[in-house]
């Protein structure tokens, strides 16, 4: 299942098939944005925090998180 939530014409679309749940995103995550859901996979919770700095998808180690600019 991939997540696909949006904030103002940008999105981050995290592929839970390929999150492990190391938690690095939520680590490097400078407001909070991204949490774990029930099966331990990241889930970009709350939107309305997010900076959009691209944090979350530069460390993912199994590259399961992309930011996305709506054109």
């Amino acid at each position: 299942m991939v997540e696909v939530k949006e904030k103002k014409g940008k999105k981050i679309v995290i592929n839970a098939q390929w999150c492990k749940g190391c938690g690095v995103c939520i680590d490097m995550c400078p407001k909070g944005a991204i949490t774990k859901d029930l099966k331990e996979k990241a889930v970009w919770e709350f939107p309305e925090k997010c900076v959009y700095c691209g944090l979350c998808e530069l460390r993912c180690p199994d590259i399961a998180i992309t930011a996305k600019e709506e054109e």
